[in-house]
């Protein structure tokens, strides 16, 4: 079974022009009273356009592969949770960097998706200049079309360097997201086991 990640939550990669994006960080340099010659500073906007080239250029790689997986007993519902993904993009509105620490959910019915693809669709969504929340209901949108159920959750908690470098600089703060579909919005038990592990350490 194909699939291909959903269109409209991750689009297709960018072409860097590293050439252009360098001569940028340049001018950028001299805006700021620096010297882009001087020792310190002549090959870093060389590196910063191959960074971007990295980020946003970044190949997901499969994310497709399905198990044949038949429900061990009739009784109850069966879940699958993965953890802990790490989650590293920049926030769209200031370019400073988020970090998220990720947990997703699904109903399997019939297959179980293999469990590196989670964490692949997961770091497909970071590479872009990003939302949390757009993050979340991202991932949500390629666990269900991957694994072909409606019943999926995810959620995330990230620190912000929007919120601890500037403004009111609350470098503690924590953001969380949720996104609930399917079963998990109607089935309080699927939903707890959901919020016990995804929530863990963070909400009351």
């Amino acid at each position: 079974m194909t699939t291909d990640l959903a269109p409209e939550a991750v689009p297709d990669r960018p072409v860097i022009d590293q050439e252009q994006v360098a001569d940028l960080y340049r001018q950028l340099l001299r805006a700021l009273g620096e010297d882009p010659d001087r020792d310190g500073l002549k090959d870093t906007p060389r590196r910063v356009a191959r960074w971007w080239s990295e980020f946003l250029e970044h190949d997901p790689g499969s994310t497709d592969t399905l198990f044949t997986h038949e429900q061990a007993s009739a009784d109850g519902e069966e879940i699958v949770i993965v953890s802990g993904i790490v989650v590293a993009s920049l926030c769209e509105h200031h370019l400073l960097p988020m970090t998220l620490n990720v947990t997703a959910a699904y109903r399997p019915a019939g297959q179980v998706l293999g469990l590196s693809k989670i964490a692949r669709i997961a770091q497909a969504h970071g590479h872009r200049l990003q939302l949390q929340e757009r993050i979340v209901n991202g991932i949500a949108e390629d666990l269900a079309k991957a694994t072909g159920v409606p019943d999926v959750a995810v959620a995330a908690t990230g620190t912000h360097a929007c919120m601890s470098m500037r403004g009111v600089r609350a470098a503690g703060a924590v953001t969380t997201s949720v996104t609930t579909r399917g079963r998990f919005t109607i089935s309080e038990p699927l939903a707890h086991a959901f919020r016990r592990v995804a929530l863990k350490g963070v909400a009351p």
